[in-house]
């Protein structure tokens, strides 16, 4: 497969070894005291070490932070920025999947930006104070899910209440992605079904969300219609190909959800901050019942989606039976339950998701009762 470039939106390198750039890259910007920010699992894994030994080999300073949460904390962060102060670092690698790039692009706006975190959170008009420049930011995902190599924004949560805040700006944008599908070959079965759904989860409550931006409706489409074409197999028996299906269809999730997100993301936020569940698992376990809510009124956009995964009846319904059936097929749990929610969280999820920022982009509103009904069909 050959290496090919994108400039939408921001400059993306794709390819197999496409990641073996990295260094000439480095050289031609003047960088050299590099932060690579990553999670505690991808430090230990052997691609990351060869990746870090040729940097030094050629010349380079990296300095490596990997004490983040797997669903991060404004501490992480913090944590981070003294790590790049104290090794005189000239810019940022963020190498990883959502959590890891998110903590990346945090510690990229703090550097400049030195008030407390959370007076940047997007959701209270923060970004008007992202007024300093940042240093140079590179990406390079590692898993097909979130889609934050291409993001704009991060989502950090508070250590002690867990409510989620968006820090958002153009200035957070990576000024190159290298995405390369052969660092996801390696990634165990669970871990590229749960990002494979997330991914998913992005593209469909991208396509329902209610602003219009008929550009991201169409990378929608195809973003679904690649995930349907390909998760079964990059899960079950990967190959390049269905790999770096996944690795674009995750990327183009992430472009598309600029025109917002919905009540998935709403009821899957609560169970990552209250119960640290993984994100893509909260989002794939509830996805089915977010989209059945969804359906009333909007049978037209399901019958589009239909289409885009290639099923007979091109329906709601019959969106939604194909979602329970392929989680069933990825190993992905069909109730809440039989991922540690119980009864009595229920009430506290509800208040959490009623609070949450994904709803309301939602093309229908969400009230309380209909997130604790949501949970309560879903336990």
């Amino acid at each position: 497969m050959s290496i090919v470039q994108f400039n939408f939106p921001t400059t993306i390198r794709f390819g197999a070894g496409v990641v073996a750039e990295l260094p000439a890259y480095l050289q031609k910007q003047g960088l050299n005291k590099l932060l690579i920010a990553t999670d505690t699992t991808i430090a230990t894994l052997g691609f990351f070490k060869d990746l870090v030994a040729g940097l030094e080999q050629a010349g380079f300073n990296p300095t490596v932070f990997h004490d983040i949460h797997k669903n991060p904390v404004k501490s992480d962060v913090y944590k981070g920025t003294d790590v790049y102060d104290n090794a005189g670092c000239d810019c940022i690698i963020g190498i990883g999947g959502g959590a890891a790039i998110d903590v990346a692009r945090a510690i990229l706006l703090r550097i400049n930006h030195r008030e407390d975190l959370f007076k940047y959170d997007d959701l209270i008009g923060g970004d008007v104070y992202v007024t300093n420049e940042v240093p140079h930011f590179i990406t390079i995902p590692t898993t097909a899910g979130t889609g934050s190599e291409v993001g704009r924004s991060a989502i950090i949560a508070d250590d002690e209440t867990h409510q989620k805040k968006i820090l958002f700006s153009p200035k957070l944008l990576a000024k190159i992605v290298f995405a390369d599908p052969m660092l996801t070959m390696e990634l165990p079965a669970f871990i590229t079904a749960a990002t494979g759904m997330d991914a998913l989860t992005h593209n469909m409550e991208a396509f329902l969300a209610k602003n219009y931006h008929p550009l991201c409706d169409g990378i929608a489409l195809e973003g679904i219609r690649l995930i349907a074409g390909s998760i079964e197999k990059a899960v079950k028996s990967p190959d390049l190909e269905a790999r770096s299906n996944m690795l674009l269809a995750s990327m183009m999730g992430a472009i598309a959800f600029q025109k917002g997100l919905g009540v998935v993301h709403s009821l899957a936020h609560p169970l990552s901050s209250l119960l640290d569940t993984h994100h893509g698992l909260a989002n794939a376990v509830n996805l089915p019942y977010g989209m059945a809510f969804n359906i009333a009124g909007f049978e037209d956009r399901f019958e589009r989606m239909a289409q885009a995964i290639g099923l007979e009846t091109h329906t709601g319904d019959a969106v939604v039976a194909w979602l329970k059936d392929l989680n069933q097929k990825l190993g992905i749990p069909e109730n809440l339950s039989a991922i540690g929610v119980k009864e009595e969280h229920v009430d506290t999820l509800a208040q959490l998701a009623l609070e949450d920022f994904a709803h309301p982009n939602n093309p229908k509103p969400v009230s309380l009762a209909d997130f604790r009904n949501l949970y309560q069909a879903a336990l």
